[in-house]
């Protein structure tokens, strides 16, 4: 056959400049795909500028020397590969990894050297190097010749695909085979690039094939190394197990007997525990195993382990209930000021306990803000029951492992929290407090909170099943008390087995008497101070909790405080004790904690048109919230602003949907909406906001700004409305008409419904609030707009009234009260 002679495209390519990477012991080379991983600075901006305004081209070329970090132009060979750059993907250690396609090979000038447009962003002259490749009867045997020996490789190698070596058996020219078998040879790189400078397709297969045949018996070499190292190891393993007959024979002939001692003792605690007889069994079980065992061995130590655990657990010890109601009084009491009902609900558990022999034991759901003793009121009952107390921390928790444990196939398997637990204390009825039941999540490791389904259900618990006991075990003597900051996050079916007790937030009248019968006798020894050294006076503990804190419970205030004792601590050390003591009133307060942070008595200082206070409820008590309307010619458009919730934005619509409703009866035109729009606001608007009972507050300010009437500014409401112009009832009454109390507000409108909740709400608050109770949006109106009006205006049924923006403004008399 005679040569012939075929062009590479490469002929053609025109001098291009390009983005330049420099290689570290790689040798890029034409039409093979190779990924690597880049980390230097220059690289990883020399790919993004071929990303960007290159169309992926990159010119790729091999360092001389691969110590270089930052290589100079004799640190680079003349010539290398312009590639593309097919995919791309960044890695979290900073480093990328990229996937490359060789295109054609080419030289870069050193006469116009290396540039930087970029900074750090090296930029080269590349010019196409021609390429031939020769069809000839040498050429096709030497072609056969590689392409059996590469087979062979590819079986001793395996690192190979499949696909790799059928796109490389159907080349039939010598070049091009040899560009696409060199990236899998391991050899040394100026090898490789001193066939990517061979300018001669048939020379270059030549030494392609010279090093793919020591490759061959390299690998052959390795596989022989291989296989004398796993013999070796063969013989070590073999060794290994007659030195454990050599042990074995040595315990027969009395050398070796603390294993045995050590089962004996397990077997007379066995005997000497009273456990129940599905888990005596078990356990005999497992100490039988434990006698058949090698103590070197791993499962000795599981089983070891697992025996530990069953004769740890206080199975059937019961410790002795106080049952002296008085006494459990007097500790309550003395731990914590007010909390009525949970104490009387405890109390109400001791007089049945000391009925009847056994009841099963409470789950109590101790619901409030943060801050109001839940956790310390749950290890105060444990005190006045005489009980050990025991506190899980469920924050956090996201597997169900943690409640049930692992099983004992797994590495490192233990039991759950609740058996962890039981193992620290003496007996099998402590109190249990599980701290922010609330606060578990759900991912692929299971649902925690279904797990406690089991823990906390008293029908259930009395044969609770842990995965690694994979034994009954009965929880139904103890005394679960869970806490939560909120009820929404608590899945029904967990809310269903407990019960709810709320701990609302404390009065100021409250934290006053807890500040100086709790408070403070806990401060002072905490800080080296005595009665001597420091004290407050009732103003300024009034001003820190009006000014410095905003919560429902007491533990910014506790913080406050002990900052004050800490500049005083300091001033003790600094000049020696006095003999008067330290007296912190009102107006040192801000000298010892800075500029107030709270402004105390929120409500508008003047009534206004379109402003209307209403009441909300938060997870940190009570709030006013101020509710904003302003009109603007327009088209009809109404904006809804303040990071309102979905149900907050239907009360609303609701609202307006009211007063479009009465549009006859408020002297207003049937289409007034369409020649003006509407924005309604509610300030601090990065605090999200959701609920019903704003619905009152809504359309009292739409009617205030589109009859243009003032809002009583010492007023405040709460309520939810129907379409109709019904208040149906709200829930947080007390937290509310707290928040009102404390913003300075005389008088508040609240459902009719409500008016059973207020035997929970304080006396004294009662005393200086005006409280009135509403059935309609109507009667709402006569006592909220700031223009005395006959009740009659708003409840007559008749058409035919005077339209009410005149009869506002004609009627002068007081509103009726309820």
């Amino acid at each position: 056959m005679p040569e012939k002679t075929i062009h590479d495209q490469s002929l053609f390519v025109k001098e291009i400049r390009l983005p330049m990477m420099s290689l570290r012991e790689v040798v890029m080379f034409p039409r093979s795909i190779v990924p690597l991983f880049v980390g230097r600075e220059t690289s990883i901006k020399a790919i993004e500028r071929a990303l960007n305004k290159f169309d992926k081209q990159i010119f790729l070329v091999t360092q001389n020397n691969p110590e270089a970090e930052q290589p100079s132009e004799d640190d680079l060979y003349e010539l290398g590969t312009v590639s593309r750059i097919l995919q791309l993907l960044r890695l979290p250690d900073g480093t990328i990894k990229v996937l490359f396609e060789g295109l054609y090979r080419a030289k870069w000038s050193r006469e116009h050297g290396i540039e930087e447009v970029d900074p750090g962003c090296p930029m080269v002259l590349a010019q196409g190097v021609p390429s031939e490749d020769y069809e000839s009867p040498e050429a096709m045997a030497l072609i056969r010749a590689v392409q059996e020996s590469l087979h062979e490789y590819a079986k001793v190698n395996k690192k190979i695909a499949p696909e790799t070596m059928a796109a490389i058996s159907s080349l039939n020219l010598p070049g091009r085979l040899a560009d696409s078998v060199m990236p899998h040879l391991k050899v040394p790189f100026p090898e490789k690039q001193a066939v990517l400078e061979e300018p001669d397709p048939l020379v270059r297969l030549e030494k392609t094939y010279e090093m793919l045949l020591k490759e061959i018996d390299l690998v052959s070499l390795e596989k022989k190394v291989k296989s004398r190292v796993k013999q070796q190891i063969e013989r070590n393993h073999r060794d290994f197990y007659l030195n454990e007959q050599i042990k074995a024979i040595q315990k027969e002939m009395g050398r070796e007997e603390e294993s045995g001692q050590e089962v004996d003792e397990l077997l007379k605690q066995l005997e000497a525990k009273d456990l129940p007889d599905e888990a005596r069994e078990k356990c005999a079980r497992e100490i039988k195993k434990l006698r058949q065992m090698p103590p070197s061995s791993a499962e000795f130590t599981v089983v070891r382990n697992y025996v530990d655990w069953i004769l740890h657990l206080p199975w059937n010890t019961v410790e002795p209930i106080s049952l002296d109601l008085k006494a459990a009084q007097e500790i309550l009491d003395e731990d914590h000021y007010a909390l009525e009902k949970p104490k009387e609900r405890i109390l109400e558990y001791l007089a049945v306990q000391s009925l009847v022999e056994k009841i099963k034991g409470p789950i109590l759901c101790l619901v409030g803000p943060p801050g109001v003793g839940k956790t310390s009121l749950a290890k105060s009952v444990a005190r006045a029951m005489g009980r050990e107390f025991v506190r899980i921390s469920l924050g956090g928790v996201r597997d169900e492992a943690e409640i049930r444990g692992h099983r004992r196939t797994y590495v490192g398997a233990m039991p759950g929290k609740i058996i962890q637990s039981l193992r620290r204390v003496t007996n099998n009825n402590p109190v249990f407090c599980l701290d922010e039941v609330d606060k578990m999540s759900t991912d692929f490791r299971g649902d925690p909170s279904a797990a406690l389904l089991e823990v906390l259900d008293p029908e259930q618990n009395y044969a609770f099943s842990d995965h690694y006991l994979d034994l009954d075990y009965d929880l139904s003597k103890v005394f679960f008390i869970t806490t939560a900051n909120t009820l929404h996050s608590i899945p029904g079916p967990l809310q269903d087995r407990m019960e709810i007790i709320r701990l609302p937030g404390y009065l100021e009248v409250e934290k006053m008497k807890i500040a100086k019968d709790f408070l403070m006798p806990r401060l002072l020894p905490q800080h080296g101070l005595n009665t001597t050294d420091l004290s407050f006076s009732e103003g300024a503990v009034l001003e820190i909790i009006r000014r410095y804190t905003r919560e429902a419970g007491v533990r910014n205030l506790e913080r406050e405080m002990a900052s004050i004792c800490r500049k005083v601590t300091r001033k003790v050390v600094e000049e020696g004790r006095s003999d008067k003591p330290v007296l912190v009133n009102k107006s040192a307060v801000s000298t010892y904690l800075g500029v107030p942070k709270y402004r105390y008595g929120e409500r508008e200082e003047k009534s206004q048109p379109g402003v209307a206070t209403g009441l909300a409820w938060t997870e940190l008590g009570g709030e006013l919230l101020l509710v904003e309307v302003s009109l603007m010619p327009g088209s009809g458009k109404v904006e809804i602003t303040g990071k309102l919730g979905d149900v907050m934005q239907e009360s609303a619509r609701a609202a307006l949907t009211y007063v479009r409703s009465r549009s006859d009866l408020f002297g207003l035109k049937s289409d007034f909406y369409k020649e003006i729009d509407i924005h309604i606001h509610v300030p601090e608007g990065a605090t999200p906001k959701d609920g019903p009972s704003a619905g009152i507050t809504l359309a009292t300010s739409l009617t205030s700004a589109l009859l243009n009437l003032p809002v009583r500014n010492d007023l405040a409401m709460t309520g939810e409305i129907t379409l109709r112009g019904r208040v149906l009832p709200i829930g947080g009454l007390r937290e509310k008409l707290l928040a009102a109390h404390r913003g300075l507000i005389s008088k508040v409108i609240i459902p009719a419904d409500n008016a059973k909740d207020l035997k929970e709400v304080p006396a004294n608050i009662l005393k200086d609030l005006e409280i009135v109770t509403v059935e309609h949006m109507d009667e709402v109106l006569c006592q909220a707009l700031a223009v005395g009006v006959r009740e009659e205006i708003f409840c007559v049924q008749s058409t035919d009234v005077m339209p009410l923006s005149r009869r506002l403004l004609k009627e002068e008399h007081q509103p009726h009260t309820h």
